[in-house]
């Protein structure tokens, strides 16, 4: 049973590392773009739109399409960043723990 007990000793470090990360993911930010810079969407580490930039030559009426396809997909870039920047924090915080496969966290 000190297996176990060792385990149980990882997992409950690894809880109190989550909640760190999870506190350190309210306080990063990242920033998407589309249309060579144009339109710059910024989340923080949870995926929460903070802020959005649009460049001024963006804003006339027969270019609302346009515009709207290119916030959707600065939002796009920018949530990829995010759950790359999260997948590499998880990847760091259970490196020690031996996890199944397709086993994924936060549950």
């Amino acid at each position: 049973m000190k297996n176990l007990g060792d385990m149980m000793k990882q997992v409950q470090a690894m809880q109190s590392r989550m909640a760190d990360m999870q506190a350190k993911l309210e306080q990063t930010s990242v920033t998407g773009q589309s249309g060579g810079g144009l339109v710059k969407v910024t989340l923080t580490g949870k995926g929460v739109m903070t802020g959005l930039e649009l460049d001024p030559s963006l804003l006339r009426p027969e270019e609302k399409d346009i515009l709207e396809d290119l916030i959707v997909a600065a939002h796009s870039d920018a949530r990829a960043k995010s759950e790359s920047m999260m997948a590499e924090e998880m990847k760091s915080l259970t490196g020690g723990l031996p996890l199944p496969p397709g086993f994924k966290l936060p549950f």
